[in-house]
This record gives C-alpha cells, sequence and structure tokens, in this order.
C-alpha cells in the first residue's frame, strides 16, 4: 500500500518536473482568438511585451492556429515590431503552411494545425522596456491587386518570445 502511494507521487512529481522544464526558455507566449474563425484584411493583431533581458539572444515566433478551411499552401504577413524608443522595423513574410502535395505542416492530428513561425531568430533585443509586435495578413488571390477580404480558417494568432538555446 505504501509502495503504491509512492508510486503514485512519484508519478505525479515526474509529470509536474516535465510540465515545468519543457517550457523553462519561455518569455512570453499568448494567443488572440479571432472571431468566426477568419481573419479581415484590416485587422492588425497586436502584442505589447515588456523585456528585460538585453543579454541573451532570443527567438520571436509567430503561432497561427489553423483549420481545414485555410485555403491556401503558403501564408503572407507584414510584420511590424516597434522598440521602446519608438523605431519600428516592418517586413512582409511568407510562410509555407502545406508541402507541395497538399498536406498540411505544423502540428496536429485533427483538422486543428499549430504553427510555429519565426519572425526573429537569435534576435538580441538592445534595449529594455515595451515592444509593440503587429501583424496582419497580406493573403492575395492571384492575379489580384486587391487582398484577401476575409481569409478564412485562422482560428488563433499568437505571439510567443523565448530564450534562444545554446547549441
Amino acid at each position: 500500500m505504501v509502495l503504491q502511494k509512492l508510486s503514485k507521487y512519484t508519478v505525479l512529481l515526474i509529470g509536474v518536473l516535465l510540465a515545468v522544464s519543457c517550457d523553462q526558455f519561455k518569455k512570453y507566449d499568448h494567443y488572440k482568438t479571432l472571431e468566426k474563425g477568419s481573419w479581415h484584411q484590416d485587422s492588425i493583431i497586436s502584442f505589447e511585451v515588456t523585456l528585460e533581458d538585453t543579454l541573451v539572444p532570443h527567438h520571436v515566433f509567430l503561432n497561427l492556429r489553423t483549420d481545414n478551411r485555410f485555403p491556401y499552401r503558403n501564408m503572407f504577413v507584414i510584420s511590424t515590431i516597434t522598440s521602446p524608443e519608438g523605431f519600428s522595423f516592418k517586413d512582409t513574410l511568407e510562410y509555407e503552411m502545406a508541402d507541395a502535395f497538399g498536406n498540411w505542416l505544423g502540428e496536429g492530428l485533427t483538422d486543428v494545425r499549430n504553427n510555429k513561425l519565426f519572425l526573429l531568430e537569435n534576435y538580441q533585443f538592445s534595449t529594455k522596456g515595451k515592444y509593440v509586435f503587429k501583424v496582419e495578413q497580406a493573403m492575395r488571390k492571384r492575379g489580384n491587386v486587391e487582398g484577401v477580404n476575409e481569409l478564412l480558417g485562422i482560428l488563433d494568432v499568437g505571439l510567443r518570445i523565448e530564450e534562444a538555446q545554446k547549441k
């Protein structure tokens, strides 16, 4: 009986330690849910993050949670990062969401896929303070100049910042 209780507590302790240690490099991780699972072309998703660590490099990820209504193989976004001093860096980024055979990339066992996409890799923030990360979808149909008004299949948009692990 005592051995059985000890065994249960040991398994519980190992589970808690694994859960805590697996995400030890996380500095920020937040999602915003999109109404009706669609991303309007005028909708800018914004995250305000206070960063204090300027000594080590970080990875910044755009996290997209999609479902099978997402109609494209790739994803274009416009990203704007504003530093505490007010300097802004704007970039247009393209991400592959499916392979050449139409198989969805990302993680997930159902129709919902989690895609962890680099915004910045091994980036060392130069200043402590509040950074603003803004992301907007920039999808176009082939041959059309105007953007896709409602991009279906985007359930959540997230931002994750983690300390880059030394190799």
